[in-house]
């Protein structure tokens, strides 16, 4: 399977052993983190960020990190997790995800209630868990 170019697309299914996915944030104003992953924590799936543009925050169980262009974090299964865009630019960035972590990922799209109820209740069902 070919996809040229990524943007905006996957590559990969849900029935493939990992998926890559090129995604983007435009950036915002300056304040709060606005996440573009609520906190969570997958038990089994490990996921990678590779930044094409840009820069990406990731939390990392504790600790804070910013990822710049040309650089990849990896976050272990198990580790309490989310990303944003730290700046007011855009970023462009390589998601590396499992067959599971994308099933969540098209489920949390689908969602019409995003409320912590249905959040909680979609991550279990994919083997994660929604910090909040």
């Amino acid at each position: 399977m070919i996809a040229s170019p990524l943007a905006g697309k996957v590559l990969g299914t849900v029935n493939d052993s990992f998926a890559v996915a090129e995604w983007r944030d435009a950036g915002g104003p300056p304040g709060p983190q606005r996440w573009i992953a609520p906190l969570h924590l997958h038990n089994h799936d490990d996921e990678a960020w590779y930044v094409i543009e840009g820069r990406l925050g990731v939390r990392v169980g504790e600790e804070d990190v910013e990822v710049a262009a040309g650089s990849a974090v990896l976050v272990p299964r198990g580790t309490p997790h989310t990303y944003w865009n730290p700046g007011p630019g855009p970023v462009r960035y390589l998601l590396f995800m499992t067959p599971t972590i994308l099933k969540l990922i098209q489920a949390i799209h689908a969602l019409q209630d995003r409320s912590p109820a249905s959040l909680k209740a979609v991550f279990e069902a994919h083997d994660s868990v929604f910090l909040g």
